[in-house]
């Protein structure tokens, strides 16, 4: 009988863990990760957020935006490229400069790699999200030069928060907007940013709400896009012909604390998700809830998830806005925002991650 609770209680501690502040994280939820560091460590950068990776043909590139707090006019979008396991002086790759008279701070940049082809930066500029505007570089050496900054067409944002994806000619970017509602939408380019088409909402931003949309595949021609929302759930929307029409959002069963998200579906057929795993405050009006820990969960259908990783765990803190890719030779590579002050890099073997 002893025994038998014992079992009991270990399986208990394990399912309710990402609801437990501890000031240690168990081991085994750490199997897996083979590196662990900051992107910067010394930097004039007082504050950064919501980044970026790509695989490019010479290496890991990361982008974020920073400066001296979210909203100021001097915040910009940084870079940095991995050389030889450790990461360069980050440098300046756009500011919000409208004009000779006007500057506004910069937000949320999405690197995409076009195959065989530029690299492309997208961001955001303005005072304010509701009055957020589109803009794009182009750079042919990796990351190391940028090309003038191209402002989107009016409404169009491209890749809001996560990354776009390439199908069928058609580049497909998750987009979202915050006026009147959280509307999530998709946008659409045949030629890499020069034009665009604009998809409908799909959602009301009342009823349910939902933006920042995260992309896995599911089948040949099925798509799954998770969106972080003020109602206390992941939110979805399916597509069944990659990515050209998708449904009404929908909740998941899922919890979210209002705060973003990130997916991508591996090599061998698996999905990772990475989230603060955390429920909403009792009683906050817009959903939110504490942002630690950070989670990595695992599936095998993009409905039923498993966490698998605690990447960080520190009660009071604050570890978001996650960004996930898988490069060629295999491995996962994670960055997110660390207390705000820098960037966090993590390296995931996936092979070790039992779902």
């Amino acid at each position: 009988m002893k025994l038998r609770l014992t079992i009991f209680a270990t399986l208990v501690s394990v399912v309710c863990f990402a609801q437990v502040n501890r000031k240690e994280i168990d081991p085994g939820f750490r199997k897996g990760i083979i590196t662990d560091q900051f992107i910067y460590t010394d930097s004039a950068i007082a504050q950064c957020h919501a980044s970026t990776l790509v695989e490019t043909k010479n290496g890991l590139l990361a982008a974020w935006f920073g400066g001296s707090g979210e909203g100021n006019k001097d915040v910009c979008i940084y870079t940095s490229r991995l050389v030889k396991g450790a990461w360069t002086k980050p440098l300046i790759a756009a500011d919000g400069r409208i004009n000779d008279s006007s500057r506004y701070a910069c937000y949320n940049p999405v690197l995409f790699q076009i195959p065989n082809g530029e690299l492309l930066l997208f961001y955001k500029i303005g005072p304010e999200v509701q009055k957020w505007t589109g803009w794009l570089k182009r750079s042919i050496d990796a990351g190391k030069t940028w090309s003038k900054p191209e402002r989107l067409p009016d409404g169009v944002l491209g890749p809001v928060r996560n990354k776009p994806l390439y199908l069928n000619g058609w580049l497909i970017c998750p987009s979202s907007t915050e006026k009147g509602g959280w509307k999530v939408h998709f946008e659409y380019s045949k030629d890499f940013g020069k034009t665009w088409t604009i998809g409908p909402d799909l959602n009301n931003g009342k009823t349910i709400s939902g933006i920042q949309p995260a992309v896995i595949r599911l089948s040949s021609q099925k798509l799954l896009a998770l969106c972080r929302s003020q109602d206390g759930t992941i939110n979805q929307t399916f597509s069944n012909d990659n990515g050209l029409s998708w449904s009404n959002l929908e909740p998941t069963t899922m919890v979210n604390n209002n705060s973003s998200i990130d997916a991508i579906t591996l090599k061998d057929g698996r999905h990772l998700l990475v989230h603060n795993n955390t429920n909403p405050t009792p009683g906050d009006p817009e959903g939110r809830g504490p942002r630690s820990p950070l989670n990595l969960s695992i599936s095998q259908d993009g409905v039923n998830w498993k966490e698998v990783l605690v990447l960080e765990n520190e009660k009071g803190a604050e570890f978001s806005y996650p960004y996930i890719v898988q490069t060629s030779d295999g491995l996962v590579h994670i960055s997110y925002t660390w207390k705000r002050k820098k960037m966090k890099y993590i390296v995931i073997q996936p092979k070790k991650l039992k779902s």
